[in-house]
């Protein structure tokens, strides 16, 4: 998958940050609690009402197979649309927006871990530290092979 460059709105998981297209951001709203969906992968939360629109709110720390947050009051939604679907991505923080040249993104190194690996789409190294693209494509599309590993990897983490 190819990005092109554009400004991102980086946001916090523990010390990682990770960068979304600011493109896709349609406002970032603090946590309210959702209802839970049977039978959703864990990384799933439930379902909010948004202005008439239900939207799931997925777990963006365990999607990327790290624990499930505890979220609390200081934690935030950011609401992404991508086509024809809307989605909240449960964050830590949101921390900046950064501009990015094409040149600046590395490629994600294969590392044989395919599900997180195809949830990124690229690297952009700063002076702070990396911040690694979000590919929303990807991160929604929940397809039965991703949806059994990420299950696999959110138990181990249990």
């Amino acid at each position: 998958m190819t990005i092109t460059a554009g400004q991102f709105i980086t946001c916090t998981l523990d010390a990682a940050e990770y960068g979304i297209d600011i493109m896709a951001v349609r406002e970032i709203r603090g946590w309210a609690a959702t209802t839970a969906i049977p039978h959703a992968p864990p990384w799933i939360r439930g379902v909010i009402n948004l202005r008439g629109i239900i939207v799931p709110i997925l777990d963006l720390r365990a999607r990327f197979g790290m624990p499930l947050t505890v979220p609390t009051q200081m934690h935030v939604v950011v609401i992404i649309q991508t086509g024809t679907r809307t989605a909240g991505l449960l964050v830590d923080a949101v921390s900046d927006i950064v501009s990015v040249a094409p040149e600046e993104i590395r490629p994600v190194p294969e590392i044989g871990a395919s599900v997180p690996e195809r949830l990124l789409c690229g690297l952009v190294p700063l002076e702070r530290g990396m911040v690694a693209l979000v590919s929303l494509e990807s991160l929604l599309t929940f397809d039965e092979e991703a949806l059994a590993a990420s299950a696999d990897a959110s138990a181990l983490h249990s």
